[in-house]
């Protein structure tokens, strides 16, 4: 017997993966809202929009298993409607229209228009850089472009993405002007690869320019760098982040591995000798400038030493922030046709290992900060702490700054200067002053 659904009419966006994905599921939900709908981010409602991660293993489980889940529910009569949009359904829509029938529908990553009109609404062109956002008020993502023409032999992002598509300038300040009105203080801007940024568009590298103009828009007060390729990197982004306060010294910059012959496998473009220039160079040009990095272990053929190169390289650079991946072997990418002849629990270990250097450097860089005074965003208040951030650390993935809610009282959305007393290794705790 079916059961009655819940909230009639209302559209319920469930958003997997990484920040773009967060991104377009923001546009989205902005174009059902200017289309009359009523819409919510991952609460109750009848019809279900699933925005899906197709990047490696465990992101494709968790989109399946959050498809199946929302597909039991149909047949519970809970929710009416399942649709399935991006990543997983881009790359894999014919296996799972076969595997899963029950969704309603499935739609790639430039779809949003058919599925807007599935969903009753009509995609608006002039809607640039309405969205409604899901993140703390105080911050928002803003995707600079699309896309990636970059060769990597792991990545399947080409795949589904497509190729890279620079978004205009003028498109961009636009958005950061109606992001200021919602409150925003902090932008983070996103894209497959940063660095690549105005190739397309302009015929040349053009990350820089977008930076200055983003700077005059008031309101902002942080503009932060994600995902930045190390080849071919635009120095004179390291200029305006000196010369422009308002430009955050921090910097994402994947490097994936650091041995020669794991590199040139991995098409990287870049070798051992340019990549550690290129990071001596950020220090000497900005020294305070926060860097993070993601590497990826297990990667098909890697030996002892080059694991061993990679742990050395970690422990001489010192990266203020650091994650790591264990290989995910992807089919149609370069790197499929090689052996993963890498164990699991081989990759898992190295990846434990890895981490357990870094979480020594986090812990050392951090207790050298005690003392000190640093301007801080509070993102929101948790149990008996107010939580915010240095302009040195990104939301969900670095460092935390911990004040004390019993003690004193600050302004989620704001900054305040706190007074850093004590540290861990992801932590820090602080007293605004």
């Amino acid at each position: 017997m079916r059961t009655k659904s819940i909230k009639k009419n209302v559209i319920n966006v469930v958003t997997l993966g990484c920040s773009k994905n967060v991104y377009d599921s923001e546009v989205l939900m902005g174009q059902l809202k200017a289309g009359g709908k009523d819409v919510v981010h991952e609460k109750e409602g009848n019809i279900v929009v699933i925005n899906t991660c197709g990047f490696i293993n465990n992101a494709k489980e968790e989109s399946i298993n959050t498809i199946l889940d929302y597909v039991n529910k149909k047949e519970e009569g809970l929710v009416d409607k399942v649709y399935v949009m991006g990543c997983l359904s881009e790359r894999y829509k014919p296996d799972l229209e076969k595997e899963i029938p029950d969704v309603d529908q499935y739609f790639g990553t430039t779809e949003l228009p058919a599925l807007l009109k599935v969903l009753g609404a009509d995609y608006k062109h002039e809607l640039i850089g309405e969205r409604l956002t899901t993140t703390p008020k105080n911050y928002a993502y803003l995707k600079i472009a699309e896309g990636c023409d970059r060769p990597c032999s792991f990545c399947a992002i080409p795949l589904m993405r497509g190729s890279h598509r620079s978004t205009p300038i003028e498109d961009l300040v636009i958005e950061a002007e109606k992001l200021v009105v919602k409150g925003v203080k902090e932008l983070i801007l996103i894209a497959q690869d940063l660095t690549y940024y105005g190739l397309d568009l302009y015929k040349e590298r053009k990350l820089a320019d977008l930076l200055r103009e983003l700077v005059k828009v008031e309101g902002i007060e942080w503009i932060r760098l994600h995902y930045a390729f190390p080849t071919g990197f635009p120095m004179d982004v390291i200029e305006v982040m000196k010369e422009e306060p308002k430009v955050c010294n921090y910097l994402d910059i994947p490097l994936q591995h650091i041995s020669d012959s794991i590199l040139k496998s991995m098409r990287r473009g870049i070798t051992r000798e340019k990549t550690i220039k290129l990071l001596k160079n950020f220090r000497e040009k900005l020294p305070e400038m926060a860097i993070r990095t993601t590497l990826i272990v297990g990667y098909p053929g890697e030996t002892e030493e080059d694991f061993k190169t990679l742990k050395e390289f970690v422990k001489e650079m010192r990266f203020d922030r650091l994650g790591c991946f264990t290989y995910s072997h992807e089919e149609n990418t370069h790197a499929y046709n090689l052996v993963d002849d890498v164990p699991e629990e081989v990759k898992i270990a190295q990846a434990n290992e890895i981490m357990e250097i870094q979480s020594q450097i986090s812990w050392e860089l951090n207790q050298e900060k005690i003392g000190k005074t640093f301007r801080c965003l509070i993102d929101r208040k948790e149990g008996n702490y107010f939580i915010g951030r240095t302009e040195y650390d990104s939301p969900d993935v670095d460092n935390e700054v911990l004040i004390d809610a019993k003690r004193f009282y600050v302004k989620t959305g704001e900054f305040v200067n706190v007074k850093v007393i004590n540290a861990a290794d992801y932590d820090l705790y602080a007293e605004p002053v």
